[in-house]
């Protein structure tokens, strides 16, 4: 895939997954991650690391603004979950590449398996 086609299909799957995480709260691992290895062909390691970086700063800022101004922000328990993803986000991603791709798709899939039964099961 050409330089401009690929940039295109991120546009695409950037633009859908902004407003999918405005609207469910979701964002990297359940929507960019599988994108980017089916679209664009990225190793797991690779499309997890993309979404990370691209997730960092447009969902942060401007879905909170919203969501703040109808009041449905706690801001105390934010900022605890903050700190524990900041303590456990490099850990997290030094055994993900420890482990390799295959076994982060098999327990990426399975996550999804379960957190998708869990909310048909019981809405």
């Amino acid at each position: 895939m050409s330089f401009i086609a690929s940039v295109f299909v991120g546009l695409l799957i950037g633009a859908l997954v902004g407003t999918l995480a405005g609207i469910f709260g979701i964002g990297g691992g359940v929507l960019i991650v599988p994108m980017l290895v089916i679209f664009l062909k990225f190793t797991p390691s690779k499309a997890i690391g993309t979404s990370l970086a691209a997730m960092l700063l447009p969902v942060g800022i401007l879905a909170v603004m919203r969501y703040a101004r109808s009041g449905d922000v706690d801001f105390k328990i934010a900022t605890a979950m903050a700190v524990g993803i900041f303590a456990m986000a490099y850990v997290g991603a030094h055994i993900g590449l420890s482990v390799g791709g295959t076994w982060v798709s098999r327990g990426f899939g399975l996550l999804l398996l379960l957190v998708g039964l869990k909310f048909l099961i019981a809405p």
